[in-house]
């Protein structure tokens, strides 16, 4: 059931058609006529995950399980490789219980080799002993744990009881000698929640904001007996997440995604306070539609065009990037 169900998501992403906004439009910043740099002194690396990735990128959590997702993992992870940036495996909980599927999660490691950066993934209430298991089948830098309320409710088969999922997740962080990143899966993580993370001993969250992959579209596709639609626009919208997040700690590490789709997304979501933005749907458009070559187009351009927009500014790294003076507008400030 596993396995149909992660080729019926990638599917149904495919054919979602509601566009949610992340709010990151409602970013204003400010042109620099008199940059004084070098474009080629622009430096866009940094350290993540104690290891130099070259730019604020990372192939986030999207599939894995069956002969379908290794294919897609395969071309993924070749891009990561070639690109030296992190990459996520979608949820491994089908590999922890069938053996068989472990290849198609193995073999992002084979082919980013053990000097780039792989994550694991696995859900809120997987036991510490299975988040062992998920972090050895990859050799993993980090372990995901993704929180997927929204997704369940919607989905016939999902599951109906999240008792217990903070004290879970606090036994995984005590529990593996890897990092732990608590990510959602398209509907934000509030001020609130980042907080109850925190002071369990998270530090490292994916926001995964509203506004980019929309999963209570995607299950409602696959649900015939209840029309979800009025959920569609559910959710902290990823700049609003971004900001209340950072408000927690300077030490707490930030991913941002959920609608990142542009060189501006990733650099506003920076400028919010980001260390990294995570990209999925949108390399994953460019790969089923037009294939390796097309998505590794997709993503040279979204590279070159950051190093454009830090010049258009004036910041010659992420340090001063982080340092812009943006201004927020419309919604996204009145909900600040």
């Amino acid at each position: 059931m596993r396995k149909a169900r992660k080729k019926e998501h990638v599917e149904n992403y495919l054919r979602t058609s509601f566009q949610g906004d992340n709010l990151l439009r409602d970013v204003y910043l400010p042109h620099n006529a008199l940059p004084e740099l070098n474009f080629d002194d622009i430096d866009t690396s940094l350290i993540f995950l104690d290891k130099k990735i070259d730019y604020p990128i990372l192939i986030n959590a999207m599939t894995g399980g069956s002969d379908f997702s290794e294919e897609i993992n395969k071309d993924l992870s070749t891009i990561a490789r070639d690109l030296n940036i992190p990459m996520a495996v979608g949820s491994e909980t089908i590999a922890l219980e069938d053996k068989d599927a472990e290849e198609s999660f193995r073999v992002v490691r084979d082919i980013i080799g053990d000097e780039g950066i792989v994550i694991g993934n696995i859900g809120g209430l997987s036991s510490p002993e299975d988040a062992k298991i998920a972090v050895d089948i990859l050799r993993a830098d980090a372990l995901q744990i993704h929180l997927n309320v929204a997704q369940e409710l919607v989905m016939d088969e999902g599951d109906r009881d999240f008792k217990g999922v903070l004290k879970n997740i606090e036994s995984i962080v005590k529990g593996v000698k890897v990092p732990v990143i608590v990510k959602e899966v398209g509907f934000g993580i509030s001020h609130d929640v980042a907080k109850r993370l925190y002071d369990v001993g998270v530090r490292y969250i994916d926001v995964s904001g509203y506004g980019g992959t929309n999963f209570i579209e995607i299950e409602n596709l696959r649900n015939p007996s209840m029309d979800f639609t009025e959920l569609y626009s559910w959710g902290i919208p990823t700049a609003a997440s971004i900001i209340q997040v950072r408000k927690i700690s300077d030490d707490l590490n930030i991913i941002a995604s959920g609608g990142i789709r542009t060189s501006m997304d990733i650099i506003k979501s920076i400028v919010l306070g980001a260390d990294i933005a995570g990209i999925s749907g949108e390399i994953l458009s460019y790969l089923v539609h037009g294939g390796l070559l097309n998505a590794k187009e997709y993503m040279d351009n979204t590279i070159y065009k950051l190093k454009v927009i830090m010049m258009l500014l004036g910041k010659k790294n992420l340090k001063e990037l982080r340092e812009v003076d943006y201004k927020l507008t419309g919604k996204l400030r009145e909900i600040i």
